[in-house]
């Protein structure tokens, strides 16, 4: 089994559960998740999980994404990109780069956005592409999504070209039109690349067909990053011998100890990696939502803890 990270560069045309599907099958494992959806339409980076790494998925998933997108003004469609029928057109007004980038600075920092119909949140059970489908609008409730940074690469010709960098959660083509809303002349997405999540990026990825190559020639597991490794980017911590000792013992008390004793006064982060210098990292200590004060402790190998 091989458990860990992979990057993979998800072509056009292919839901996400369909590339985990080809990865299961790739390597005869059921343990194959992805850490964040792209739309069929869209390609790009696609962050796997495989094996234990599973367990780690929640620590990705809240990674900023960055993309690259070209919207076509003065064209609203009713899924917001160009997979849907369109429902309004007008004429794009003239649009100088001065005045395009003081619009996109409205659409940076904290929002509330709107969740398309044509997404797969669920309604009273039922997810709403399917009503979309059948001709239902609700009613949704606005979330809180950050927009970290937007800016123009290019814009002519009714065509405008953007790099977004967001949180979790964010729908691009519903940014797409509601920048174009605000320019009075609609909008709505035609093109998404995902670049990167978090520390990783596009640069990285394979494509189904190398990988399946790979897989062929025994050569898989060299393509999967190790999940000491993928989770690098998290701060750490340096335990001592007794402290990691302890730990085999009774992580709960341990923890409270870790945390209260050495660490509090000084961190405030809700995540850490555990590390020692003879074994390196080893475990993420992490905050748990439902209760601040306390803290769990999620192993890279459970073996050395049983």
């Amino acid at each position: 089994m091989h458990d860990g990270v992979l990057l993979v560069d998800k072509p056009q045309g292919m839901s996400s559960h369909d590339v985990v599907v080809a990865i299961r099958r790739m390597t005869g494992m059921r343990q194959v998740g992805h850490t964040g959806t792209l739309d069929p339409s869209a390609s790009g980076l696609l962050v796997l999980c495989l094996g234990r790494a599973t367990k780690f998925a929640r620590f990705l998933e809240t990674l900023d994404k960055t993309y690259w997108t070209v919207m076509q003004l003065g064209v609203r469609t009713n899924t917001q990109d160009a997979t849907g029928a369109i429902v309004s057109q007008c004429q794009v007004p003239r649009l100088g780069r001065e005045q395009l980038e003081n619009v996109l600075h409205q659409f940076t920092g904290s929002l509330q956005q709107i969740p398309p119909m044509y997404s797969a949140i669920k309604y009273q059970g039922q997810r709403l592409y399917r009503l979309a489908r059948r001709g239902l609008t609700v009613s949704r409730l606005p979330r809180p999504i950050f927009v970290q940074r937007l800016n123009l690469l290019d814009a002519r010709e009714g065509r405008v070209t953007l790099t977004v960098t967001c949180s979790k959660g964010t729908y691009i083509r519903t940014l797409c039109e509601d920048i174009g809303h605000t320019l009075g002349c609609g909008a709505h997405m035609v093109y998404l690349q995902r670049c990167q999540i978090g520390p990783f990026h596009l640069s990285q990825t394979y494509s189904l067909a190398g990988l399946h190559k790979c897989a062929q020639q025994g050569r898989l597991a060299d393509k999967i990053i190790s999940l000491p490794e993928a989770l690098s980017f998290l701060p750490s911590l340096m335990l001592t011998t007794q402290q990691y000792e302890a730990l085999r013992l009774d992580h709960r008390k341990v923890l409270a100890s870790i945390w209260n004793s050495a660490y509090g006064p000084q961190l405030s982060g809700t995540c850490y990696r555990l590390c020692t210098k003879s074994n390196g990292p080893f475990a993420i200590m992490h905050q748990l939502s439902s209760s601040p004060e306390r803290w769990r402790c999620q192993y890279f190998d459970v073996s050395h803890f049983a």
